[in-house]
């Protein structure tokens, strides 16, 4: 069974910065592309960030950003540990949103869409 479970979200405020992680199991995470999306309150998800399993995500390379993100969040992983992470910095009102991370997004004509990602995800909010 995929199994993911996101954490490490909380309050923040603007200009802060926090670290999400996904825990995965139940697929060969190593070989697999991987996505941060996020839903903010009364909206679809959106895509985040992408970044390519085997070697090429695991050497930092592969990977891809919403015009919102570039320069501001960075997504990693680490093979071994089965886990995903997204640094968040310069956080403003606009991130707060839940996120969550999912396998078997792609992108067509520019648009990135996907299944339902299978964890809680975790919350972000971004306030003074």
């Amino acid at each position: 069974e995929v199994q993911m479970e996101e954490s490490g979200g909380g309050w923040v405020q603007p200009g802060g910065a926090l670290r999400l992680s996904c825990s995965t199991s139940g697929f060969a995470f190593r070989d697999t592309d991987m996505v941060w999306v996020r839903q903010a309150p009364g909206a679809d998800l959106a895509w985040v960030a992408a970044i390519r399993g085997g070697d090429l995500g695991a050497t930092g390379g592969g990977q891809a950003y919403a015009w919102f993100a570039k320069g501001r969040f960075t997504i990693s992983r680490d093979n071994d540990k089965n886990t995903l992470y997204l640094q968040l910095t310069d956080l403003k009102s606009t991130d707060t949103a839940v996120y969550y991370c999912a396998k078997n997004w792609t992108r067509s004509r520019g648009v990135w869409s996907g299944p339902t990602p299978p964890g809680q995800g975790t919350q972000v909010i971004v306030s003074s």
